[in-house]
């Protein structure tokens, strides 16, 4: 069987798959899987990486965090807050984990309207340009 008819039939992708469905550059997708961001789900007899499509909306997750200027260790914190309610790993029903939530939903929020105040400023210098 080729490697890929067997990545069809488990249900999992390789890098360079992941990297094209998702907009990312390889050495981006290794990086983070060096750091521990986000860790292949297997790999193959021959060590390629192979990502399935929790690893892919995972991916997606951390592309999100990008353009609000979470630093990569904030996107890790946040993602183990993420498993932890996700997963039903202990400590889930910790208030505490919640409120940890909480706090990065309020900064995502701030963040996005620190965008969005830029976006303004842009619109309204792209304005002034056209009226010249």
């Amino acid at each position: 069987m080729t490697s890929q008819a067997a990545t069809a039939t488990t249900g999992t992708m390789h890098i360079g798959e992941l990297a094209e469905k998702t907009g990312l550059s390889l050495r981006t997708i290794r990086h983070y899987d060096e750091i521990g961001l986000l860790k292949a789900s297997g790999r193959t007899e021959g060590g390629f990486r192979l990502y399935t499509q929790e690893d892919h909306s995972r991916l997606i997750l951390i592309r999100r965090m990008k353009p609000l200027g979470f630093s990569l260790e904030e996107m890790m914190a946040l993602l183990k807050i993420i498993d932890t309610l996700q997963g039903g790993v202990a400590g889930s029903d910790n208030p505490d984990v919640r409120a940890e939530l909480d706090t990065f939903i309020a900064q995502a929020v701030e963040r996005r309207q620190k965008l969005q105040d830029q976006l303004g400023m842009a619109d309204e210098f792209l304005e002034v340009l056209r009226t010249q």
